[in-house]
């Protein structure tokens, strides 16, 4: 357990694109008034990218600045945190970390649909069906505090943000400051 001055704890919800960590964070920023900090966006708001990488389409994110940028936020507590990947942040930021799979058949049909082809389609396959953002949370935070969650439906989506309230209420009976 991490000795915590905060009120709220921080989650950490990551997966290859397209398994749904957007979703189930809006949702379960939604149902707990925690606020949800989509990370992509984060740094382009916050101008935290460098060039543009011409073989994937997308910027390359500058952690350095980025976690620059996020340092106040995460002390205050009652974060979501939703990015794809988890070796980056420092483990002193999150109490709990989740890793959402998916079927790799219907991930393959979501990042169709995102309009993803080629390599970065063949690698973001690749990245979940060999669970590297899964071995990449262990490997980077305490592996008590991650959790693998399927998420190929909504049903499961539902079932998972309900589960992390329940994880929450006992988060906060666990640390309620004298």
């Amino acid at each position: 357990m991490i000795n915590t001055s905060r009120s709220s704890p921080n989650i950490l919800v990551v997966g290859t694109p397209g398994v749904g960590k957007s979703l189930m964070s809006r949702l379960l920023s939604e149902k707990t008034g925690l606020t949800w900090i989509n990370v992509s966006e984060f740094a382009i708001e916050n101008k935290c990218l460098e060039e543009y990488d011409e073989i994937y389409q997308c910027p390359i994110l500058d952690a350095d600045k980025l976690l620059d940028q996020m340092e106040g936020l995460m002390y205050e507590g009652g974060k979501i945190v939703d990015y794809h990947g988890a070796d980056f942040f420092p483990e002193r930021w999150f109490d709990i970390v989740f890793v959402l799979r998916t079927d790799n058949t219907i991930l393959y049909d979501r990042l169709k649909n995102r309009g993803y082809t080629g390599k970065k389609l063949e690698d973001n396959i690749d990245c979940e069906i060999f669970q590297t953002i899964l071995d990449e949370a262990k490997s980077s935070y305490r592996e008590e505090i991650v959790h693998e969650l399927i998420s190929n439906n909504l049903n499961q989506v539902t079932q998972n943000v309900n589960r992390i309230c329940q994880w929450i209420e006992q988060w906060t009976i666990d640390n309620q400051q004298e």
